[in-house]
C-alpha cells in the first residue's frame, strides 16, 4: 500500500493529540496502551480511506476511531488493571465527549510535556519520549536525528516510560507554586530538541527542520497557556524564531552549509523574525533574566544586515553576560567570532586556543578561518584536524572546500 501524505501529516500533527488525551484517561502507567490505540487508528485510516474516500473532517474521524477502540479495549480487557479500573467504571470512555474538545485535548498535551520533563527522568530520556510522544515521531526517526541505532533508542524509550511508571508519576498540570522549578526542565528539552535538528549532524534534511518545528509548537503550547506565557518562554520562542529564520540560507542547492559570512540575506525569513522580536519585547517584562534572554538577543543581532562595530560589540557584551550568567565551552567557542570582528584576529585566536577543545570539529574550523590569511599552513592543519571529526557529507563538503582555497604560502 503506497503512502499516503495526508495521513502522514496527520499522524505527525495528530498522535501526539489522540496520545496525550488517552493517556490522562488510562493513567502515565499505561501510555504504551495509548500509543498502540493512536497507532492502530491511524492503520484503520490507511486501510479505510483509499477506497470509502477522506472523510469532510479527517481530525474528528480519527477522534472517533480511536475513542471508540479505547472503549473497545476497555469492554474487552474488563478490569484490566486493578487501579485504574475504578475510575474508567465511574467515568466511561465511551461517554467521555469532552474529553476530545480543542481545550481538552491542548490540556492533555500540556500535561503530558510536563510529566515527560520530570526530573526523575535524565535529559536524553526526556528528549527521546517527547519526540516520541509529542511529536509523533518513530524510533527510526528518532535514531536517525540522534545518530543512534534504533534499538539503543527503543531501549532508551522503553527505560523511560518505565521509570514513569515506577515513580507514580501523575498527568497533571503542575500547581502554580511548582511551575517555575518545573518549567525549567521543559525549557531544557525544548531548547535540546530545537538545537538537535538546527545543529543536527544528521544528513537527513526534513528531519532536521521537523524537530526545530516541533520545538516551536511545543513552547506555543506554553506560551497559549497562562500560567506558563512567562518571560524566560518568550525569549526561548524568539530565539527559537531568530534561528528558523535564516535556516533557507544555510544550505545551498546540493546541500552543503553556507557559513555564516557568506548567507544570502535575502533568503532570510522576514515573518519570522518580526514574530521573534514580538516574542522578545513579550520577554523583556518583569526583572530576571536568563540564558535564553541573552541567546535571543545574540541571534537578533545575527539577523541584523548591517556588519558594523556596533553589530559584533553587542553580540560581544551580549557572550560576555552569557558567560557570566551560564558557562559553556561552546558559547565561549561562539564569542571568540564576535571578538575577531571587534578586537582583530590576534586576539580571537588567542581566545580561542586557551578553550582547547581539540574533539570538536568547529574549533578546528573556526581556528582555520581565523588563520587562513596570517598563516597558511596552520590554518590547514586546522582544516585537516576538522575534516578528521566530519560526520556528514554536509561537513566534509565545507571543510575539503575550506582545504582547496587556501593559498600555498
Amino acid at each position: 500500500m503506497k503512502r499516503n501524505p495526508i495521513i502522514s501529516h496527520l499522524f505527525r500533527t495528530e498522535f501526539s493529540k489522540i496520545t496525550a488525551v488517552l493517556t490522562r484517561q488510562f493513567g502515565l502507567a499505561h501510555i504504551e496502551i495509548a500509543e498502540d490505540i493512536a497507532g492502530e487508528t491511524f492503520l484503520t485510516a490507511l486501510e479505510t480511506w483509499p477506497y470509502k474516500g477522506i472523510p469532510p473532517n479527517p481530525t474528528a474521524w480519527l477522534y472517533a476511531v480511536a475513542k471508540n477502540k479505547a472503549a473497545t479495549f476497555t469492554t474487552r480487557i474488563q478490569l484490566f488493571d486493578e487501579k485504574i479500573a475504578p475510575a474508567l467504571h465511574r467515568q466511561s470512555i465511551s461517554s467521555s465527549v469532552d474529553e476530545w474538545n480543542d481545550s481538552a485535548v491542548f490540556d492533555s498535551q500540556l500535561q503530558m510535556i510536563f510529566a515527560i520533563c520530570h526530573p526523575a527522568l535524565p535529559a536524553e530520556s526526556q528528549i527521546g519520549l517527547a519526540l516520541r510522544v509529542l511529536c509523533g515521531f518513530s524510533h527510526e526517526e528518532i535514531a536517525t536525528a540522534f545518530l543512534t541505532a534504533k534499538e539503543t533508542i527503543s531501549k532508551r524509550i522503553y527505560r523511560a516510560k518505565k521509570k514513569l511508571k515506577e515513580a507514580n508519576i501523575e498527568l497533571r498540570h503542575p500547581d502554580k507554586n511548582e511551575i517555575e522549578n518545573r518549567l525549567d526542565s521543559v525549557l531544557k528539552v525544548i531548547y535540546l530538541l530545537f538545537n538537535e535538528g538546527y545543529y543536527s549532524e544528521s544528513n537527513n534534511a526534513v528531519i532536521r527542520e521537523e524537530l526545530c518545528a516541533e520545538a516551536m509548537r511545543l513552547a506555543l503550547l506554553l506560551l497559549n497557556h497562562d500560567d506558563t506565557n512567562l518571560p524566560k518562554v518568550n525569549a526561548l520562542m524568539a530565539l527559537m524564531c531568530f534561528h528558523a529564520s535564516r535556516f533557507p540560507a544555510r544550505k545551498n542547492h546540493a546541500g552543503e552549509i553556507i557559513l555564516y559570512a557568506d548567507q544570502n540575506t535575502s533568503l532570510w525569513n522576514q515573518e519570522l523574525i518580526g514574530r521573534g522580536g514580538q516574542y522578545l519585547k513579550k520577554a523583556s517584562q518583569g526583572n530576571k533574566l536568563s540564558s535564553y534572554h541573552l541567546e535571543a538577543g545574540i541571534a537578533f543581532w545575527h539577523t541584523v544586515h548591517m556588519d558594523s562595530d556596533t553589530k559584533w560589540e553587542n553580540i560581544l557584551q551580549l557572550y560576555n553576560q552569557l558567560l557570566q550568567l551560564q558557562y559553556t565551552p561552546v558559547a565561549a567557542l561562539n564569542r571568540t567570532y564576535a571578538l575577531s570582528k571587534v578586537r582583530g584576529t590576534a586576539a580571537a585566536i588567542s581566545a580561542a586556543e586557551k578553550l582547547q577543545l581539540n574533539n570538536n570539529l568547529y574549533y578546528h574550523t573556526l581556528l582555520g578561518e581565523l588563520y587562513k590569511d596570517i598563516n597558511p599552513e596552520k590554518a590547514r592543519d586546522c582544516f585537516t584536524a576538522a575534516l578528521a571529526l566530519t560526520k556528514t557529507n554536509a561537513e566534509t563538503s565545507l571543510i575539503t572546500m575550506k582545504l582547496r582555497s587556501i593559498t600555498p604560502s
